[in-house]
């Protein structure tokens, strides 16, 4: 259903057995990248959420097919996206970017923004940026989202660095997002 990086198949395994597998598979997961894990276990949905909230990885959710839940979990560095230093000079907040005229670009990853985004939003995700700048209008004003404003800043330097003129990257982005979410995807 999303776009995952790395697959995990955890099918038929028994508490704690999921959490096991996951913990050793995300040693295989370049930082950023999305593991999906496969597990017949309904214990998982709880425990995988706790286990990634508990190391600092990002539980991105979950969903269940034919018995089988699909979980996703982004693999973060907590010190480093921290530390990270935001540059992007124009921002606003999330509530002026929904108020504003212009186009909300969520640069999340598919699955983070099939599990819920603003309602309108395009998606784009950052890997893609570079080979998908023809979808966007140089002159319309774009406010960049991510979660945590860390990859929006990054995308609106690119778009800046590629001729755009009215970027503006919101923080602090999902994260702080308390308003209506749509999980249709176009």
């Amino acid at each position: 259903m999303f776009k995952s990086d790395v697959k995990l198949d955890a099918k038929g395994l028994a508490c704690p057995m999921p959490i096991v597998k996951t913990k050793k598979a995300m040693n295989d997961v370049e930082e950023g990248q999305v593991l999906e894990i496969q597990a017949t276990d309904k214990g998982s949905v709880a425990d995988l959420a706790a286990w990634s909230k508990t190391v600092g990885h990002q539980y991105i959710g979950s969903h269940e097919e034919n018995g089988v839940f699909y979980h996703y979990i982004r693999k973060c560095n907590p010190e480093l996206s921290e530390q990270q230093e935001k540059s992007f000079e124009q921002t606003v907040s999330n509530e002026e970017a929904i108020a504003g005229d212009g186009l909300i670009l969520d640069v999340r990853e598919a699955a983070e923004y099939g599990f819920g985004h603003i309602p309108g939003a395009k998606s784009i995700p950052m890997g893609e940026l570079t080979n998908r700048l023809n979808e966007l209008d140089k002159d319309q004003t774009i406010y960049v989202i991510c979660r945590t404003g860390t990859r929006s800043d990054l995308a609106a330097q690119q778009l800046a660095q590629s001729g755009f003129k009215n970027i503006y990257n919101v923080l602090p982005g999902m994260s702080g997002y308390e308003g209506e979410l749509q999980k249709e995807v176009e």
